[in-house]
């Protein structure tokens, strides 16, 4: 990474921190930061990373402002996590999309719904477009199934491989051994992500809103992050409905696609609906408000996703049918195009970032 003036200031404000080392048990910054007695900018990428952004550390901290030192590290993270996701972006040309993360997100988003819907007015008669379809094959009636197809494997196949590339390019910067570390370092690294338990702030929950404690940031990023998993899921499920057992969508509505895909919509929809809240009424001191444009567009985003998924299936065996799903389909290709250049890669960059700090972990912690 280079210099920058985000880099600068959390050097600064690091090399207090190592000299005090009041929150080195909040979370697993400060163990990590413990290790180094001099920080260079990939330094600075990793313990960015591995930031949870809970803010214990910044109203715990003596030397936050209004003093003179003006510690304030959550801010400082979340513009050096951001510089880092356009630092080792694949292929670096489109590494700029992070820069108007929230306006990139709400045209795509936009051109995503506008394409489906004209390409499926153009291809289709109004009267298959808003026609009452219902029955095995009744999506495919309105979009032929070649084409839904292959439009998102190709943009799913290439998020896989743009967020893969980013994240081998962020792991190579960091300077961790392929071998060694502690043996148990890839499950400890499982279980800090699956639990979130940076988000714990030292036990007490996170400073969500002010200096008072609360777990419901974590709450509600295993709601938003579950629900994703289940809607995941759901789709895989049909995949082998369809391709081994034949069995053509739509399906029975408790049918096991159907089930998992309405309890994940469900999930996804409280939990963004609930992050952006919490964003809202929070304090902004700790914030670093250059990047609030790119989270607030992808938490609406993925919440568009699950609301016209709940919606079509809602609406699958009316005329409002064809509409819905063609509306519902451009989100996800919005999705899709922009895994890779959106906040969504803060996720994977934050695994390899616990990896590396469970492989530097002393053996008997």
């Amino acid at each position: 990474m280079h210099e920058t003036d985000s880099i600068a200031e959390a050097r600064r404000s690091l090399e207090i921190c190592n000299a005090c080392r009041y929150c080195e048990g909040y979370c697993a910054v400060f163990p990590a930061m413990e290790l180094k007695r001099e920080f260079t900018a990939p330094d600075l990428g990793y313990l960015a990373n591995l930031c949870h952004g809970c803010r214990g550390c910044y109203y715990a901290c003596q030397y936050a402002p209004p003093h003179e030192f003006g510690i304030n590290l959550p801010k400082a993270f979340a513009e050096i996590r951001t510089e880092s996701y356009e630092h080792y972006a694949w292929p670096q040309p489109l590494a700029r999309l992070f820069r108007r993360n929230g306006t990139v997100v709400s045209v795509a988003a936009a051109l995503g719904v506008a394409l489906v819907l004209v390409l499926t007015a153009l291809l289709q008669d109004a009267g298959v477009l808003f026609g009452a379809h219902a029955g095995p094959g009744a999506f495919y009636r309105v979009i032929p199934f070649a084409a839904m197809v292959t439009v998102a494997s190709a943009t799913f196949l290439f998020a896989l491989l743009a967020l893969g590339m980013s994240v081998a390019n962020f792991w190579r910067a960091s300077g961790v051994p392929a071998a060694g570390g502690r043996p148990k370092a890839l499950w400890q690294a499982v279980r800090d992500a699956l639990t979130l338990r940076n988000l714990s702030g030292g036990g007490h929950g996170c400073n969500d809103r002010d200096g008072s404690f609360s777990g419901a940031r974590r709450h509600l990023h295993h709601t938003m992050f579950y629900g994703f998993l289940l809607c995941f899921a759901a789709t895989s499920v049909a995949t082998v409905y369809d391709h081994v057992f034949g069995w053509i969508a739509p399906y029975a509505l408790l049918s096991l696609p159907v089930v998992l895909g309405t309890l994940g919509g469900i999930g996804m929809v409280v939990g963004t609906v609930g992050l952006i809240w919490l964003k809202i009424v929070g304090d902004s001191e700790p914030v670093a408000r250059r990047v609030l444009g790119g989270d607030y567009a992808l938490l609406f985003l993925l919440l568009l996703v699950a609301l016209t998924g709940l919606l079509l299936l809602a609406l699958r065996a009316t005329p409002a049918m064809g509409i819905a799903l063609a509306v519902h389909l451009g989100f996800i290709l919005a999705l899709f195009l922009l895994l890779p250049y959106s906040k969504f890669v803060h996720g994977l960059y934050r695994f390899a970032a616990l990896l590396r700090a469970a492989k530097e972990r002393p053996a008997h912690e």
